[in-house]
C-alpha cells in the first residue's frame, strides 16, 4: 500500500522524519501490550528503488510475526532469547529475531510500509525507549538505520538513527458497562473500539451479535463520524504468517447463531480517519444489515492493544 507521506512527531529521543528516512508510524506502546511495528521507507538509495526491508526484533518484543506484502517474498530469522519471557500463553525462550521483506521495487519517490506484530515484554518500564534497527538494500547502494544513542547522547546527532518508539503506562479505562439493542431478531452486545495514536489511518472495531430469529441476517457495514470506510476484514493465520482480507460478502449471522467479531478473528475495520478515539469515550457510529437495516449504536473505546472493551491487553495467537 503506497501512502502519502505523515507529518511525524518528535516524542523526545525518537527522531523525526527530517532526521530519519527509516520511521516507525506508532512512537508508543505499552508493558505487556501488542505492538504493531510499521516500519515507513521514506525514500530510496540516490535515485536508486528499494529492493530490500530487513528489521532487526531487539530484545524484549516477544513473538514477532510479519504480516505480507503483494509482490514482496517474506523471510524470518529466528533465535534464542537473552531471557525466557513470560507471555499470554506461557512463556518463551526463542522466536523471530529478524525479519526481512525482499523482491520487490520500491521506486525513489514513493513511501510504502512494512509490518511486523510482537508482544512488548512487560519487563520494560515506562519511559524507555526500544530501537528497531533497520537495513534498507537499493538496487544499488543502501543504507543502515541502526545507531543507538549512548547513554546522554542526543538521538538528534545520530546520522543514521535507529527506529524507535517510546515506552508508557498503560492507559487505565473504567471496566465498559455491558450495552445491547435490539434490531428485529438481532441482539447486538457491547460494540467497542481500540483507541488509537494521533495520526493514524485505520481503526479496528468489534461486536457481539445473535440471530434470535428463524432468518440469516449479513452485517455488511459499518460507520461512525472520523471515518471515510468501515468494511468487515478477517484475521488468520497461515504458516506462521498472519493475513488479514476484506470480507466482501458481508459476515452471515445464521438463525440461532452468535457471531463475536472480536481481535484476532472477524473485526470492523474503519478506515481514512480524520480523528482519533480516546481510551474512555463513547461514539455514536451505525452497524448496516440487509435485512435490520442501519442501526444506530455506541461504541466504548479501550486502550491501544485491549483484547476486550474492559481493556485487557491483546493476547498474541
Amino acid at each position: 500500500m503506497k501512502i502519502l507521506i505523515p507529518a511525524v512527531l518528535g516524542l523526545g529521543l525518537v527522531a523525526s522524519a527530517a532526521q530519519a528516512h527509516a520511521v516507525l508510524e506508532r512512537k508508543q506502546a505499552s508493558p505487556g501490550a501488542s505492538y504493531r511495528g510499521v516500519v515507513q521507507i521514506m525514500h530510496g538509495c540516490d535515485g536508486k528503488p528499494t529492493t530490500q526491508v530487513s528489521v532487526s526484533i531487539p530484545e524484549g518484543l516477544i513473538g514477532a510475526k510479519p504480516m505480507p506484502k503483494p509482490g514482496w517474498t517474506v523471510a524470518t530469522t529466528r533465535g534464542a532469547y537473552a531471557k525466557t519471557y513470560t507471555t499470554h500463553h506461557g512463556t518463551a525462550a526463542e522466536g523471530v529475531k529478524a525479519i526481512t521483506w525482499s523482491g520487490g521495487s520500491l521506486p525513489d519517490d514513493d513511501v510504502d510500509e512494512f509490518t511486523f506484530l510482537a508482544q512488548v515484554a512487560d519487563t520494560f518500564e515506562p519511559g524507555a525507549t526500544v530501537y528497531v534497527p533497520v537495513q534498507q538494500d537499493c538496487s544499488e547502494g543502501g543504507y543502515s538505520w541502526s545507531e543507538i544513542p549512548k547513554p546522554g547522547q542526543d538521538v538528534h546527532d545520530l546520522k543514521a538513527a535507529a527506529p524507535a518508539f517510546r515506552i508508557v503506562q498503560a492507559a487505565q479505562a473504567a471496566p465498559a458497562k455491558a450495552t445491547s439493542v435490539k434490531a428485529g431478531d438481532l441482539t447486538i452486545e457491547t460494540p467497542w473500539l481500540r483507541a488509537t495514536p494521533n495520526g493514524a489511518k485505520v481503526a479496528g472495531g468489534y461486536v457481539r451479535i445473535t440471530n434470535t430469529g428463524s432468518t440469516p441476517d449479513v452485517l455488511t457495514g459499518a460507520a461512525v463520524p472520523f471515518a471515510k470506510t468501515g468494511d468487515i476484514h478477517s484475521m488468520s493465520m497461515e504458516g506462521g504468517v498472519m493475513k488479514m482480507a476484506p470480507v466482501s460478502e458481508g459476515l452471515t449471522i445464521k438463525p440461532g447463531e452468535t457471531v463475536e467479531l472480536k481481535p484476532g478473528g472477524y473485526h470492523l475495520m474503519f478506515e481514512g480517519l480524520t480523528g482519533a478515539p480516546k481510551v474512555g469515550e463513547t461514539v455514536a457510529g451505525t452497524l448496516t444489515f440487509q435485512r435490520a437495516g442501519t442501526v444506530p449504536v455506541t461504541f466504548s473505546v479501550a486502550p491501544i492493544g485491549a483484547a476486550a472493551p474492559g481493556g485487557q491487553h491483546q493476547h498474541q495467537h
